[in-house]
């Protein structure tokens, strides 16, 4: 079982009395949690229950239709359409529905954060090639994305949401395409990434992840959410 991650007190999300929803309909309402700065944190609750939803507004998608959103210190609210743009570089974010680039190939789809940024081949070559052999897409590398299976479109998606080492990466059901040894293997990702400091929130509907993994919890259930903390071991 793996122990909760270090982490500084600030809090990197923060919600007070948030409601959220579509066409007029709040999905959530009243939500007040913080998140503090380098934590891991799982997601749960029914099919239904928001967690997509959720994760939509904490990476800067959705604007909430109540209550106060900071995150990195901002009130999303009051933040223009610039400023969340610079916001969401230093965030990450792997989609229940992959968004890849189908065209692109599996290289070129990984290496797109970087090149955005500017980086210079070589050191996009070394990062991409590092991760590819991570998640075992090594002998995929120039295979165009819409060759790809189910599973295999998962851990790209994973590998791009990380190439940038972002502050905050968000995952909706990563593990959810993939069988168990990939999944362990994506789950070691992620918390070595949290131990340098990424701050990393995940929604899932595992319940064998969530007992694996001695991680915090938000529970979503009747359009609320209930912060638990992570078990500490004796």
């Amino acid at each position: 079982m793996s122990d909760m991650a270090t982490y500084e007190e600030k809090p990197i999300i923060n919600m007070q009395n948030v409601a959220v929803g579509y066409d007029g309909e709040d999905i959530l309402t009243n939500v007040c949690l913080s998140l503090s700065a380098g934590s891991f944190t799982f997601v749960t609750g029914k099919s239904g229950a928001g967690k997509t939803t959720l994760l939509s507004m904490l990476y800067l998608m959705k604007k909430p239709s109540k209550g106060i959103l900071n995150v990195f210190g901002n009130n999303i609210n009051f933040t223009n359409r610039h400023n969340l743009a610079l916001l969401r570089q230093k965030i990450g974010v792997v989609f229940q529905d992959f968004r890849l680039l189908d065209h692109l190939s599996v290289y070129d789809n990984i290496a797109l954060p970087l090149r955005v940024r500017g980086m210079n081949e070589k050191e996009i070559s070394r990062r991409v090639m590092e991760l590819l052999k991570w998640i075992e897409m090594h002998k995929s590398v120039y295979k165009p994305c819409s060759t790809l299976s189910g599973g295999e479109k998962q851990r790209v998606a994973i590998a791009r949401a990380v190439i940038n080492r972002p502050d905050i990466l968000f995952a909706d059901e990563p593990t959810g395409s993939v069988d168990s040894e990939i999944a362990e293997k994506l789950m070691r990702l992620f918390v070595e990434l949290n131990k340098v400091g990424t701050t990393v929130v995940i929604a899932t509907h595992n319940e064998q992840l969530t007992s694996e993994y001695n991680f915090q919890r938000i529970e979503l259930a009747n359009g609320t959410a209930k912060l638990y903390p992570a078990l500490r071991k004796i």
